[in-house]
């Protein structure tokens, strides 16, 4: 057994720099020395290994295994979910629907400004609630740009657009994950996440807009702007307030399609605005089968997942029921019963969990399966075809994200994340302030919102306890944090980066997010603490 330091060299706050500099140097060579990411992840994780053999005093074998379990997280399952969402989506357009999909989304609206908000917005926020894990943004970023939008442009709107959706994932997983970790109630959580997060999602419609007309666009669009907007939030913050997290995406998702497909029936903008300046396509007139035909794909790739994320279903694969012994927990050798993270429980584990029946990637493979054997314009061939050329398409981005795994996995084992977390807490009461800085740096190095609140929730609730300010608020700004940092998360920008073909360029895209995610940052940081300092709860 290894007992894991925080301190390691005396001085918390100095530690802490130490702790930091892989993912700082990632940062400039990204974004300074515009380097590829597999470059910039490379570069991190040999610094990353040497910061945790020194000064963190991590066992060689201990490093090794740490990387070993990124490496095998990035394949299992990040990797299976992204492969398989693009695999869909790439038959889609090999089968011709998504030709009808793209006329469809035109015909309610050739207006890209309408067709982002339809998209990256309401239908990203959808698939974010049934799927999470990247899907929304590959799915939604290749739709943009099959519409005319710029690469980079639909991958950082995209990403932009995520922040309304992202705090809650699949089924609300990670708001769960933090009322479980951080012991709240998850409908107290639920309804602190409406007062920390909602205002920032009330304006994404606009900035989308913002983002691709500037304050013109907006007047033009304001109508479609704002219906969408409290369609949306207003459900949103319904469901929080009522039911829970766990339709808090899927539900106001298909309530704001609904309304840009109302709106748009009664109302068009005076101008029609093309990022490129042309001339929008001439509205071809569909058969309504046709089109329900076309988006069929994504009708059964909910369904499926829906199933997959019901309880009962869950609880086939849980220790003792049915089907338990389809769950493969692979030991990690040098962190299986050797390093436990800090403040972890003494009882805690850490293996590999191998998953082939109810993981949500598995979930997208059955919803390709079903596709395939009903649609006639698919041979065999094509089918394996377009999985060949979905590998070569994204191998470099999983590659990358296998990299910044290593690196946030090493991080967390030798205790350097847990001494950043620390460092911040240390600052007293003007701690709120810093609580979202704390999710967003768990985001940035994992790539999850899920994954943040496991490493940090519990340390936002001890340290609100400690400084006489409601738990429920600090793990809800250890979410909202969270979720403005998957606009820069390497993960998000390397899936981005290999839906809409820019591979190798992931710096553009980060240098086109970045600021947005500082902003919001900075936004919450200040209302958390205000909202700190008005002592609110539930």
């Amino acid at each position: 057994m290894w007992d894991q330091s925080i301190d390691p060299v005396g001085r918390l706050w100095l530690s802490a720099l130490i702790a930091i500099i892989p993912i700082l140097v990632f940062l400039l060579c990204l974004v300074v020395f515009k380097m590829r990411g597999i470059t910039a992840g490379v570069i991190a994780v040999i610094l990353q290994i040497v910061v945790a053999i020194w000064p963190f005093g991590m066992p060689v074998p201990s490093v090794a295994g740490a990387g070993l379990l990124g490496l095998l997280t990035a394949i299992w399952p990040i990797a299976y979910i992204i492969v398989m969402a693009v695999w869909l989506y790439r038959l889609t357009v090999a089968s011709g629907r998504f030709d009808v999909i793209r006329t469809s989304i035109s015909g309610i609206s050739p207006d890209q400004r309408v067709q982002v908000l339809l998209i990256s917005f309401c239908f990203g926020g959808f698939l974010e609630g049934a799927a999470g894990f990247g899907v929304p943004i590959a799915i939604c970023a290749a739709l943009l740009v099959q519409l005319g939008f710029g690469a980079v442009k639909a991958a950082m709107l995209c990403l932009v657009a995520n922040v309304a959706a992202g705090a809650y994932g699949a089924i609300g997983i990670p708001v769960i994950v933090g009322a479980r970790v951080g012991e709240v109630d998850v409908m107290a959580l639920s309804f602190q996440m409406v007062l920390v997060l909602q205002l920032l999602s009330l304006v994404t419609p606009f900035l989308l807009v913002l983002i691709l007309d500037g304050v013109k666009g907006v007047r033009e669009t304001f109508p479609m702007i704002l219906g969408v907007t409290v369609a949306y939030n207003g459900a949103q913050a319904l469901i929080l307030t009522t039911l829970g997290p766990e339709l808090a995406d899927i539900v106001p998702g298909l309530f704001g399609m609904a309304v840009v497909f109302m709106i748009s029936r009664v109302w068009k903008p005076s101008r029609v605005y093309r990022e490129d300046g042309g001339v929008a396509p001439a509205r071809v007139q569909q058969d309504f089968s046709d089109v329900v035909v076309a988006w069929s794909p994504f009708y059964i790739l909910t369904g499926v997942i829906f199933v997959w994320s019901i309880p009962w279903f869950k609880n086939l694969f849980v220790p003792g029921g049915p089907l338990d012994a389809l769950v493969f927990s692979v030991p990690i050798p040098g962190i299986t019963g050797v390093v436990i993270p800090a403040g972890a429980d003494a009882a805690t584990t850490t293996t590999w969990d191998w998953t082939p029946i109810n993981a949500t990637g598995t979930a997208i493979l059955i919803a390709v399966l079903i596709m395939f054997f009903t649609t006639p314009q698919l041979s065999a061939r094509q089918l394996w075809s377009e999985l060949g050329a979905t590998v070569a398409q994204l191998w470099q981005a999983i590659v990358l994200i296998a990299l910044i795994l290593m690196v946030a996995n090493i991080a967390n084992y030798s205790g350097g994340s847990a001494s950043i977390g620390n460092a911040l807490a240390a600052v007293g009461p003007i701690f709120p302030l810093f609580a979202p800085i704390i999710g967003w740096f768990g985001v940035f190095i994992t790539g999850s919102v899920v994954n943040n609140n496991t490493l940090f929730a519990h340390l936002q609730s001890i340290t609100a306890q400690q400084i006489g300010v409601d738990p429920t608020l600090l793990v809800a700004a250890n979410t909202a944090g969270g979720t403005v940092a998957k606009l820069v998360s390497p993960q998000s920008i390397a899936i981005a980066a290999g839906a809409v073909g820019l591979v190798g360029r992931e710096s553009e895209i980060l240098r086109a997010s970045i600021k947005y995610s500082l902003a919001m940052l900075a936004f919450i940081c200040v209302w958390v603490y205000l909202l700190s300092l008005a002592r609110l709860s539930l």
